[in-house]
């Protein structure tokens, strides 16, 4: 049975390359909100993006945290990732600045956003693992396969590490 994972990722940026990775159906995702639909919850303030947020995690059991050119310097992103440590899930990252966006461009490769998060004095990027599979493989269509063949074991590794971390 496939894995409940939330993605967390900068819409607007890398939502093309985000629904290329949940396409793959390896592992069973969380319906991105559209944008309409999150433009609602931005109007009911941050406690309303905090709970909308929480909602989004529960029943999860993974956070994969797609990573494009600007994700790291995202607020919401780290609250994500914050969030999902602190309630006992697996966390990890993938680089997708090799994917093709819808327009068939790539992009720089961003930071990693595990650098700006510290949980009860853990800086996360000490332990939670970001893949860079255009690095090992390189190319759009070679960084899909990559993750597709890779997505599952590290999500398993994942877990594992926050398991280790209780």
């Amino acid at each position: 049975m496939p894995r409940r994972i939330f993605y967390s990722f900068h819409y607007e940026l890398d939502n093309w390359r985000a629904s290329q990775v949940r396409n793959m159906g390896i592992v069973k995702g969380n319906r991105p909100a559209t944008g309409n639909e999150w433009e609602a919850v931005k109007r009911g303030g941050d406690r309303a993006i905090e709970r909308w947020i929480e909602e989004q995690l529960h029943g999860k059991s993974c956070t994969v945290v797609l990573i494009g050119e600007k994700t790291a310097s995202r607020k919401w992103i780290r609250y994500e990732i914050r969030e999902s440590w602190e309630q006992g899930m697996g966390v990890l990252g993938i680089h997708v600045h090799q994917l093709k966006d819808r327009y068939g461009e790539q992009s720089e490769k961003g930071a990693n956003p595990f650098e700006r998060v510290t949980v009860d004095g853990l800086n996360l990027a000490e332990v939670v693992k970001a893949y860079d599979p255009a690095w090992f493989w390189g190319g759009s269509r070679n960084t899909y396969s990559s993750i597709e063949s890779n997505l599952a074991d590290w999500i398993e590794e994942a877990l594992d590490i926050r398991s280790d971390h209780d």
